[in-house]
């Protein structure tokens, strides 16, 4: 059985509406959505964004985005039909209709799965790149070069075949166009990340419930995606103990878990596209040790004063970060604090704004991003607290729920 210190977690954080109770409260923004409106993304949701994706090439002046199939594909077309050795296109004007390219084959699945109605189909034998010609041509400006967005994630082959086929066009870095888009959240995308967070949390609880003598981290991470898949929400996560904690980013160790260490779990799942982000460190034991305790504390009070400190377009992207490491530094521990205080998710468990040194971004109402800062002491154990954020239009709400200070 787990110990007493990680059974009282466990207590604590059980599945009561899937909440970490802490005592603290949560804080609301303007882009809460009701518990009992559905998140699910309806045509109305694509309408408006293809047309600000437009709206954002006209800014840009651009006069077309290209995009394989990716995160930005799912985004604009509702879909991700995934990349293979055969070309799907996203191919979206500044003005009309969007078109996508796919085999003849796919035509049908494309229509019925996206919100793109103009599908265009190239048969086995022939070159795709022709039809993605004949599409330039139609969408090219008139009298003038056209200038094109490509997504950022586009294959380096692509990006010489589109060089080729659009011709006269010049190909510049979309992700201007489709970071910016992105990077603030509706209420129907927040919606969906609250979903996953408290799947993901639910199920970190529940793993650690499940904690035992001579389980492998590889045990418990397989534990960890069976509670994920029974509610519905598919992932997984990092699971270290002891000494492999201290490594931010560390594989399943061979050890096993033993009494009074550090568990650490790392886990996202996805809920319709949208993912979570959290990680919880606990002891395994009957009490923590002294400097467990003091650097899990010194770790709470790093996202307190980051947390607090936070004010729509008035912080910083850098200002959060300087503000947790002033407090870990304070603390004595700032040479082991050896990474970025967060990023921002979504779609993607990793996208901007990035809360790191160096970052001038200022923190818009509307977007989403993790503080969770980390101390690691090689060869003793490392903690990590991570909790999603979004900012709102009074400052940071924080989506998951905060453990307790020990």
């Amino acid at each position: 059985m787990a110990g007493a210190a990680a059974g009282a977690y466990a207590t604590r954080n059980a599945e009561a509406g899937t909440r970490y109770l802490t005592g603290e409260p949560v804080s609301r923004s303007a882009f809460r959505v009701p518990t009992l409106q559905s998140p699910a993304l309806g045509p109305d949701v694509f309408n408006r964004r293809l047309a600000r994706v437009q709206q954002e090439l006209n800014t840009q002046k651009l006069d077309l985005l290209v995009v394989e199939p990716s995160t930005n594909f799912q985004y604009f077309a509702g879909y991700n039909p995934g990349r293979s050795e055969r070309l799907i296109l996203l191919m979206i004007p500044v003005t009309g209709a969007p078109v996508v390219v796919c085999p003849s084959f796919e035509v049908e699945r494309l229509k019925r799965n996206s919100v793109v109605s103009d599908v265009r189909g190239w048969e086995e034998q022939e070159d795709p790149w022709r039809v993605v010609r004949a599409a330039g041509q139609q969408l090219k400006p008139a009298r003038r070069a056209g200038i094109c967005g490509v997504e950022p994630s586009t294959s380096y082959l692509s990006f010489l075949r589109l060089t080729s086929a659009l011709g006269s066009w010049k190909l510049v870095n979309g992700a201007p166009v489709t970071e910016r888009l992105r990077i603030v959240k509706g209420p129907e995308e927040i919606a969906l990340i609250r979903l996953a967070i408290d799947a993901t949390e639910a199920s970190i609880a529940a793993t650690f419930a499940q904690l035992a003598v001579g389980m492998t981290e590889r045990n418990v991470a397989e534990v960890l995606s069976r509670e994920m898949a029974t509610r519905g929400s598919p992932g997984g996560g990092l699971v270290q103990f002891g000494p492999s904690s201290a490594l931010p980013h560390g594989g399943p160790s061979a050890g096993k878990l033993e009494r009074e260490t550090v568990v650490l779990i790392d886990a996202g799942s996805r809920i319709e596209g949208y993912t979570s982000d959290i990680t919880r460190t606990i002891w395994f034991g009957d009490a923590p040790s002294p400097e467990f305790k003091k650097v899990y504390n010194l770790l709470h009070d790093a996202q307190t004063a980051a947390m607090q400190a936070g004010r729509p377009l008035v912080t910083q992207c850098q200002e959060m970060d300087r503000l947790a490491r002033k407090v870990i530094t304070d603390g004595g521990y700032g040479q082991y604090f050896t990474h970025r205080l967060g990023h921002g998710m979504g779609m993607d468990g990793h996208e901007p704004p990035y809360l790191v040194e160096g970052n001038e971004t200022r923190l818009e109402p509307g977007m989403v991003f993790t503080i969770e800062p980390g101390i690691y002491q090689l060869n003793k154990f490392g903690v990590r607290i991570e909790d999603d954020c979004v900012m709102g239009e009074n400052g940071v709400e924080v989506l998951s729920h905060r453990p307790a200070k020990l």
